[in-house]
């Protein structure tokens, strides 16, 4: 029998694929890295079959893709076999071809792809067929309504003759550029916008909604611009004071639909609209209580919206300025809509789906209600014993109103507490979903009840609630997750004497945060977070004033009060510092920092880091090897 709870966790992790078919076991990483999970790419022209993506991991290496093909109406899928590095996009005028993004000389160029017939040996597989040489390649390719051009986004510029020996620090342009799906007639158009966010194509082929951004480099505050860009030039229809996402061509091209907000956290959070000959515009959603998130419009110009609603994601139609919902998943959460991007195509969509008791597949409309079409990791997950998954609400201490997720381990029995993890996302301003989560479930596996609380800066509540997290992160989101592990006790669930807590990025920051306010916590994991915010709001890789629009320089203690750096002397709980050495998000120096004083200090903690890993690991060794320290922390540390 083991003595530790983890020491028996890690012998399962090593064990368990040597189990009989017939048995089941808690989650482990080794489950996480085969798990397969289905996302939808394209709708061929005909309406008849959807293109998408199998992910899947490994022991050793990234993530694996493959591609497959399956009638719309569901049956059999069938693989495709295509070099590694094309990635398809969508399908060409008439469906015969896929068209993407293949590698050449080190940059991705548009290029095409004839699918082969059933049945083709993979050794008889077709070759891409490039349509660019851009000389710095390009980033994102859309088809036009009728399949005659490709509108794809890159970088203007020449290479620089020296990219090997040095690097240009400098706000990198993205530009429009146009050809005929033969690939003659390329051009760049509308040459004088050059920080391109997102682009959609007009109804009659012509032009382009063009929606842009202040880049990062040079620029202390967020502003979106609205164009319209043909081949004549372009016309500039709005100025967005805000962050702004997503763009399309509504009511038969008359008008423009984009995703903006009026918070100061710049979180793009309801849906806007502008008229397409140029105007004021319009917030169409302002007292919308959940979170507007993605948005996508098909070649007919119906406009679909990804509502986060709580811990639970829908899909809305945009219709005559309101949303009206349209698809949900029981106890689960729908992804946005993919449909045909040629406009005489039949109106076919299909969307993905997901809850925690199954990965993430795609369904099809059934009448009023979702039918799934395919099944991946349903094989793998009818070995593996999962506890319950459910929404928890409860109220704060000081009386705000909070939704979370629990889970509970495999065989949770009810009247006995269990050792208690909480666990806060990362964002800040996103939120976690009913949905596969492998981080939650491994925890779960080691025989935790884990909660992760949708604190204040959430999305899915709301603008006054994502927005109350601006100047804020550091003590009202820290009460909100406080606030989960007084209600975990006060429910019976956790183990007073054995808490912990673990985050990432975000969540990462409050893990930090957190052991520096309070002693409750026997064991912490802080991985990728923020722990001196001085230094931070400029040295990531991507605008982080939406925590705080005050210049640092001006007024450095606003920035110090809430770094955990700064109030390390206080510290008791164990820390276990996690960071990639290539994170650009939230450089590695932040964990380093912390670490660093915290030893100094002659406190308990450890630093692991993971070379050539960007914010979060790409490969799978190191993937695992997270859990394995974190396992091992708890273990000594929370037994």
């Amino acid at each position: 029998m083991c003595t530790l709870r983890f020491a028996c966790f890690l012998l399962l992790a090593v064990s368990a694929p040597l189990l009989a078919d017939d048995s089941r076991h808690p989650f482990t990483v080794d489950d996480a890295s085969t798990l397969r999970s289905a996302h939808a790419t394209a709708v061929s022209p005909d309406g008849k079959n959807v293109l998408y993506r199998v992910t899947f991991g490994a022991a050793k290496g990234p993530d694996k893709t493959e591609w497959r093909l399956i009638p719309a109406a569901g049956g059999e899928s069938r693989k495709l076999d295509f070099p590694e590095a094309f990635k398809p996009t969508g399908f060409t005028r008439d469906g015969s071809a896929l068209y993407g993004l293949d590698e050449v000389n080190k940059a991705a160029q548009l290029a095409t792809l004839p699918l082969a017939p059933p049945n083709t040996p993979a050794a008889a597989a077709a070759t891409p067929v490039p349509l660019t040489a851009l000389p710095r390649g390009i980033h994102f390719a859309s088809i036009s309504p009728d399949g005659s051009h490709y509108a794809v986004l890159g970088d203007p510029r020449l290479p620089d003759p020296l990219d090997e020996v040095h690097t240009v620090i400098e706000a990198a342009p993205t530009s429009i550029y146009v050809l005929a799906t033969d690939g003659t007639g390329g051009a760049w158009w509308c040459p004088a916008l050059k920080d391109v966010a997102s682009i959609a194509w007009s109804p009659d082929d012509a032009s382009l909604a063009v929606l842009s951004q202040t880049p990062k480099i040079g620029f202390h505050y967020a502003k979106s611009f609205i164009d319209i860009c043909s081949a004549a030039g372009a016309k500039h229809v709005a100025t967005i004071d805000n962050a702004a996402d997503g763009i399309g061509w509504i009511n038969g091209g008359k008008g423009i639909v984009f995703l903006s907000t009026t918070t100061q956290v710049l979180t793009p959070d309801h849906v806007w609209t502008v008229a397409a000959s140029g105007g004021a515009a319009e917030d169409r959603t302002p007292k919308l209580d959940a979170s507007a998130l993605q948005l996508s419009v098909d070649a007919k110009g119906n406009a679909w919206v990804f509502v986060a609603r709580g811990v639970k994601g829908e899909v809305d139609a945009f219709r005559d300025g309101a949303l009206v919902p349209l698809y949900t998943w029981p106890d689960g959460t729908v992804g946005n809509v993919v449909s045909p991007e040629i406009a005489s195509a039949p109106d076919v969509r299909v969307v993905t789906v997901s809850d925690p008791q199954h990965a993430t597949n795609l369904a099809v409309p059934n009448g009023s209600a979702l039918k799934k079409i395919t099944s991946e990791g349903d094989d793998q997950l009818a070995k593996v014993e999962l506890g319950e998954v459910r929404a928890a609400h409860w109220t704060s201490k000081e009386g705000i109103g909070l939704e979370g997720i629990v889970t509970f381990p495999a065989g949770y029995q009810s009247g006995h507490s269990y050792p208690f993890l909480v666990l806060p996302h990362g964002g800040p301003e996103s939120n976690d979903s009913l949905r596969m989560d492998a981080f939650t479930r491994v925890i779960a596996g080691m025989g935790y009840v884990v909660l992760q609380p949708e604190y204040r800066g959430s999305t899915g509540y709301g603008t006054e609630f994502l927005n109350a997290i601006y100047q804020h992160f550091g003590d009202r989101s820290y009460r909100d997750v406080d606030s989960a592990t007084d209600y975990a006790i006060a429910q019976g669930w956790a183990d007073p004497d054995h808490l912990a807590i673990f985050g990432w990025s975000a969540g990462g920051f409050m893990t930090s945060w957190t052991v520096t306010q309070t002693h409750r916590y026997k064991a912490a994991i802080e991985g990728a977070g923020i722990t001196d915010w001085l230094s931070f709001m400029w040295t990531s890789d991507v605008q982080q004033f939406d925590y705080d629009a005050r210049w640092p320089d001006k007024d450095p203690n606003a920035f110090l009060v809430f770094s955990a750096a700064m109030h390390s002397e206080g510290v008791t709980t164990p820390l276990l510092v996690l960071h990639g050495a290539a994170d650009e998000r939230v450089p590695t120096y932040q964990g380093r920092e912390l670490f660093e004083v915290l030893a100094a200090r002659g406190k308990t903690t450890r630093m692991v880091t993971y070379p050539g890993s960007p914010h979060f690991p790409t490969v799978w060794e190191q993937r695992k090897d997270v859990f394995r320290e974190i396992a091992a922390w708890l273990a000594k540390y929370n037994p």
